[in-house]
């Protein structure tokens, strides 16, 4: 496959989604950028989300975890139908009934200025970090496949890739997202089926000999009852499945700014019930893959596993040019559903947040929020740009993991708000969100040497409690 195809097939996909762009973006004011004027058809989000929520990272990270974990992840996934159906009827009727276009002006409404600010510092935080690790995947496999071939810099190839988003999102933000994420979803979806029906083809095996070989296979395996100790025990799998959801779902702008573009609360609903069934078989089917990678790469004397294996087979020799294509396509689908809607939902909640946008003149309000998007396009750039100088796997992938500690303060806030009436000495939320990470942190280092016990995704939980604990603390009198 030479970089002059690879260019070609990807300037064809971008010049498709700078089309849907000028399509849905008449209308560039705010309401329309921020809201999608409330809208969106429930069905197109509730597709378009699922490319949102899986990334670059689960797109390449699923199948190769099939090696270390078998099939345990589904045990996360049942988990996120829990998390889901709070959002659903918790959270979304909340969001609904004080028809927010930012969430966190709740944590204002229910505790006070510095929760407030204390919540959207801690989203932009997360998801700044979170969408350049992304963004600095697909860089790094651009930069080998294509632009290393012409000695492009990275930093080029990183303007490029932040540019494109930039160009199909600036006038009309969250209205054109939902339409390109539904493209971006159904292109990575080809992938992973179309790559699933050529590694079984070249394995001479049938959709149900394919199915039969990998349950019986060594990594088919979901459910694990066995260690209480173990990260893959599965009451520590399905909450921290079912408090992910809500926190890197329901807590969060990005992915809420979506539903809540739906016209009504029933439509949001509908949306994240669909969202929610559909996830979890996309999901099995990553998993299919990734066992059937395995075996296949075994087959073949293919040394790879993890974020590798599945670049590995789809570049495979024995593999068709459309495998590798799509490969491509559905990994840059995959990471550009997740990006661009971060970008979005970073902007709108600077602006709204911290900004005061909605105060200000009219004529004001488009060019500040234009401005924002450029700032913040911008510093994407610059922290790409600083992963690539740290240039280590293992200290860029941690510091992605630390962005993911920042969900717990919001998750012992909003419970702190829904379950309790007090209220707090709001003042003294910043030393209670700032320990809180920090103790988890510290409670992950020692666990397994005091006590020989691991502990995986439940930290989130962890941290949580923690919140929950400082803000009962600083309680005042009941509201």
């Amino acid at each position: 496959m030479t970089p002059t195809l690879i260019i070609a097939v990807l300037s064809a996909y971008f010049a498709f989604l700078v089309l849907i762009s000028k399509l849905t973006s008449k209308d560039q004011g705010n309401e329309t950028f921020f809201m999608g004027k409330r809208q969106s058809p429930w069905y197109i989000v509730a597709f378009g989300m699922i490319g949102a929520s899986l990334s670059g990272v689960t797109f390449i990270s699923v199948p190769g975890w099939v090696a270390s974990s078998q099939f345990s992840y589904v045990q996360m996934v049942l988990g996120y139908l829990v998390g889901y159906a709070v959002i659903a009827t918790v959270l979304m009727p909340i969001y609904y009934k004080l028809n927010l276009t930012s969430i966190y002006t709740y944590l204002e409404d229910r505790f006070g200025f510095w929760s407030y600010k204390s919540g959207a510092f801690y989203f932009i935080l997360s998801r700044t970090i979170g969408a350049a690790f992304r963004l600095y995947l697909v860089a790094n496999v651009l930069q080998v496949l294509v632009f290393d071939f012409w000695n492009v810099p990275f930093a080029v190839t990183v303007a490029l890739t932040i540019l494109l988003i930039w160009l199909y999102t600036h006038k009309a933000g969250i209205k054109t997202i939902i339409w390109t994420d539904t493209l971006q979803t159904l292109f990575m979806l080809i992938a992973v089926v179309l790559c699933f029906y050529y590694v079984a083809d070249a394995m001479n095996f049938s959709l149900s000999k394919a199915v039969s070989e990998i349950s019986a296979s060594k990594y088919a395996k979901m459910f694990f009852f066995e260690d209480l100790r173990s990260p893959s025990f599965f009451p520590k799998k399905f909450l921290a499945g079912a408090f992910l959801a809500i926190v890197m779902t329901g807590l969060d702008q990005d992915m809420m700014q979506k539903n809540l573009s739906c016209p009504t609360l029933k439509d949001a609903q509908k949306n994240m019930f669909w969202f929610s069934v559909i996830l979890v078989f996309v999901n099995v089917l990553f998993l299919a893959l990734g066992a059937l990678l395995y075996l296949f790469a075994s087959s073949k004397g293919i040394v790879a596993s993890g974020d590798e294996l599945f670049a590995s087979v789809a570049m495979h020799e024995s593999m068709p040019l459309v495998v590798g294509l799509f490969f491509i396509l559905g990994l840059v689908a995959a990471a550009y559903s997740s990006a661009d809607s971060a970008l979005t939902a970073l902007t709108t909640s600077f602006c709204v947040d911290f900004l005061n946008v909605q105060n200000r003149e009219a004529t004001k309000q488009v060019k500040l929020r234009k401005r924002t998007h450029v700032l913040f396009s911008i510093l994407l750039f610059i922290v790409i740009l600083l992963f690539k100088l740290i240039n280590d796997e293992s200290v860029v992938s941690a510091l992605f993991k630390v962005a993911g500690y920042t969900y717990g303060p919001l998750l012992g806030m909003y419970a702190f708000g829904l379950f309790t009436s007090y209220k707090i000495k709001d003042h003294f939320v910043i030393p209670v969100v700032i320990l809180a990470p920090i103790l988890t942190y510290v409670l992950q280092l020692i666990a397994p040497i005091f006590w020989g016990f691991s502990f995986g995704f439940e930290l989130l939980i962890i941290n949580g409690l923690i919140s929950f604990t400082g803000l009962f603390f600083i309680r005042t009198k009941s509201s």
